[in-house]
């Protein structure tokens, strides 16, 4: 018996709509991780792109728990020295909330070119409003 491999153009991409309001980030997180490496569909395979889009909307609205939201510390360099930066949840939420979600996802995917095409399909707003009407994604209820 051989083993199955999807084919490029067997493989159809989904959109789905997640609403990130009152849900916590981590748990959120896995779950978005999950549905964009395909891990969630009967043709996973680990060296492919198999996974669908996923959509968050209200971003701003996610929930840390415990004392993350002051401590809780968000780094970046600029490779050069003296270059790190560091910022507080709270502030990273209140300058741009997108970015929490986008590194929390990113942290749970393949690191390398797959994982970077993974993180492609993933689109992160703000408030309700999204531009991707026109691909009719499903709204998806994410366990509490």
């Amino acid at each position: 018996m051989r083993t199955y491999f999807p084919k490029k153009g067997e493989i159809e991409p989904r959109w789905f709509i997640i609403d990130a309001e009152g849900q916590i980030l981590g748990r959120l997180s896995t779950q978005i991780a999950s549905i964009l490496s395909g891990k969630s569909k009967p043709t996973y395979t680990p060296f492919l792109d198999t996974g669908d889009h996923v959509i968050v909307i209200n971003a701003e609205k996610v929930v840390l728990t415990g004392k993350k939201e002051e401590d809780k510390i968000y780094r970046s360099h600029s490779l050069y020295p003296g270059g790190l930066k560091q910022k507080q949840a709270r502030v990273v939420r209140a300058e741009k909330p997108e970015a929490m979600i986008e590194e929390a996802v990113w942290g749970m995917l393949p690191k390398g070119k797959l994982g970077r095409k993974m993180l492609k399909k993933l689109k992160v707003y703000r408030g309700t409003d999204h531009p991707h009407q026109a691909q009719k994604p499903e709204a998806l209820k994410v366990a509490e």
